[in-house]
């Protein structure tokens, strides 16, 4: 059978990458059965454009001290910025929060276990919803993030790819997904465990790859990618200023004076501008009187 999208010929490997995610499946904490919905949210987010190791630490303070919405809520936003650490991207940590509050408001401080109703919490997107959805609570829906969608495409469309996801990206994945709900679920999480640790984007193992046969892209020649993404940098950048000034504000106690925040960054210029950008973020409160805090 030819999935949608695939070459003729072209079949979708699930026995393979089922045996593939069992032999060789890492041991992860949001892994582990019956983990509930709250670990595996607080993973998802934290997993966004972040690696493993990184999150690993700060995912298991987060999950002891706050091991559920109602928990998280009731502390303040800048205490979640300061147990984000230096993952990154400090927005996630507001975002947490706010759909913790969010939980305990609307849902009893309950994860729902619907796309839909995951979708109507602040900060939860598609990717995070169907996440959410398929790994905590065993659903059929797509899990499409970068991994999946480079097998995908390699796999049953014969090219590589760089994009991100789209929902027809979600609606072909789907289509793939076996009927039981329950296999689909970690059919889901063997494509995207495949795709970090076989069919990577730089160095991908195709020699013995286990669905190398089923392979359109190998048929093609492995061909490049049409379309490459630019690195992003990230010294001299706002990201890293940003990064500089909410670092500060972490390590400063209560609150930290403008005049040395200043001091982080030789451009005055841009060290206005980013920290402006963190006070409309949320993620920085002027109190009045020229001193700084995390959100309270």
């Amino acid at each position: 059978m030819t999935p949608p999208g695939g070459a003729p010929g072209t079949v979708f490997p699930v026995d393979d990458l089922l045996q593939f995610y069992a032999d060789h499946r890492r041991d992860l904490p949001w892994r582990a059965p019956g983990v509930g919905g709250w670990p595996v949210l607080i993973s998802e987010v934290m997993l966004q454009q972040t690696p493993v190791a990184r999150v690993l630490p700060v995912y298991l303070e987060w999950v002891a001290r706050w091991p559920t919405p109602a928990d998280l809520a009731a502390d303040a936003p800048g205490d979640a910025v300061r147990a984000w650490g230096r993952l990154g991207y400090p927005r996630r940590a507001l975002r947490l929060h706010a759909a913790a509050t969010a939980l305990v408001q609307r849902f009893g401080g309950v994860v729902p276990d619907t796309v839909e109703e995951l979708l109507s919490l602040p900060g939860v997107g598609e990717y995070t919803a169907r996440a959410v959805a398929a790994f905590a609570f065993g659903r059929r829906e797509p899990v499409v993030d970068t991994n999946v969608l480079r097998v995908l495409s390699r796999v049953v469309r014969g090219v590589d790819t760089q994009a991100s996801a789209t929902a027809a990206d979600r609606r072909e994945m789907a289509a793939l997904l076996p009927q039981d709900a329950a296999v689909a679920a970690v059919l889901s999480v063997a494509v995207m465990e495949f795709g970090a640790l076989v069919c990577t984007s730089r160095s991908p193992g195709c020699d013995g790859c286990p669905v190398r046969p089923d392979c359109a892209w190998w048929a093609a020649g492995r061909p490049p990618p049409t379309v490459r993404r630019k690195a992003q940098g990230f010294a001299g950048t706002d990201r890293q200023v940003r990064g500089l000034i909410v670092g500060a504000l972490r390590a400063g106690g209560e609150s930290v004076s403008e005049d040395d925040l200043a001091t982080l960054w030789p451009d005055p210029v841009q060290w206005r501008r980013c920290l402006d950008s963190l006070i409309v973020d949320g993620l920085a409160v002027p109190d009045g009187s020229g001193r700084i805090t995390l959100p309270r």
